[in-house]
């Protein structure tokens, strides 16, 4: 294990404990707590910090392969358009609400997420995957066409998600459908868990198989080929798991960003700055920031909880500011 790693997963063991006792009802180990201490800490807290630690985790890991792919310590999951994607077929379900059979209502946000996800998979796999083989000038013309395509699919899903804004059926889905899009853990069980853990866990195992072709391509486009890498495979490697990982985190707390870009750049002063040592460790302290994020918001004295994807940008916006800066600089 790495010392990032290890520095992350120590971190990771202090937080859940801390998360578990924080909140507008705070439980201390040390004193009688409320009558429902254990409901609250086994169905509602619980719950919340598996599925913090678990979207903490995906968009970690999404965010180091991201990076190492296009080689650009400015890029975010969120270019590949999967996320949008996502989050458009988490709006139609507020849309389609009133056809859905009340058997499968329950599901119908998280299902047709996925459903999302799974369509900007096959639409980026489709468009990045033949221009990557076919583009002039091998790897580098491929890699600028499929962020080319990712940008055109988050362009297209967020058109079309403010227009089913604009075009709500009710000023109560309306409601639901801008606090979604805002991201939040709050009111989240044991299913959302069950949910997006082993789509997330997926996810980290196929970016993990592509690890050792990210580390290739640092060395460039020409270099990484004459090494066995085969451009369409890493592709299709990217897309899937960075498909699962976005995605699952989409379908079950909405649009959470920035904690892609920000955690690697946490974590690469740790290691080798390899890609394939990035990756592990990137979804510890992915899980570390989301999870410490989610306790805050928790016990911010408000009238109602700040959403944390909300909170995670305003953390976030900054930090893309501070490293545009050492970009100019030519520090990064």
């Amino acid at each position: 294990m790495t010392r990032a790693s290890l520095v992350f997963g120590a971190l990771l063991t202090v937080l859940v404990p801390l998360s578990l006792l924080a909140g507008r009802v705070w439980i201390a180990p040390w004193a009688d707590g409320p009558a429902n201490a254990a409901l609250i800490l086994g169905e509602l807290r619980l719950p919340r910090a598996m599925l913090a630690i678990t979207i903490g985790a995906g968009l970690g890991a999404a965010g180091a392969a991201m990076q190492g792919y296009l080689r650009n310590p400015l890029a975010d999951p969120g270019l590949f358009g999967i996320a949008p994607m996502a989050a458009l077929g988490a709006v139609a379900s507020f849309w389609l609400g009133a056809v859905i059979p009340p058997a499968f209502a329950a599901w119908a946000l998280p299902v047709m997420a996925l459903a999302g996800a799974g369509l900007g998979m096959a639409l980026l796999a489709l468009i990045a995957g033949r221009t990557s083989s076919d583009a002039a000038g091998g790897a580098g013309g491929g890699i600028a066409l499929f962020t080319l395509a990712g940008l055109m699919l988050a362009s297209l899903a967020g058109a079309l998600t403010a227009l089913a804004i604009t075009l709500a059926p009710s000023p109560f889905a309306l409601s639901e459908i801008v606090l979604w899009l805002n991201g939040a853990l709050t009111d989240r069980s044991w299913r959302e868990v069950a949910i997006a853990a082993p789509l997330v866990a997926a996810g980290i195992a196929v970016l993990a198989l592509a690890a050792r072709n990210l580390d290739a391509l640092t060395l460039g486009e020409d270099a990484a080929r004459s090494m066995g890498v085969e451009p369409r495979r890493l592709l299709a490697l990217l897309v899937v798991g960075i498909g699962l990982t976005v995605g699952a985190g989409v379908a079950v707390a909405g649009i959470i960003g920035f904690v892609g870009l920000v955690v690697p750049h946490l974590v690469r002063p740790l290691t080798n700055r390899l890609p394939s040592s990035l990756i592990v460790p990137s979804a510890l302290a992915g899980a570390c920031l989301v999870l410490a994020a989610d306790s805050i918001v928790r016990i911010l004295p408000m009238v109602t909880e700040l959403r944390l994807g909300i909170a995670l940008s305003l953390i976030g916006a900054p930090f893309f500011g501070w490293l545009l800066l050492r970009m100019r600089r030519g520090q990064l």
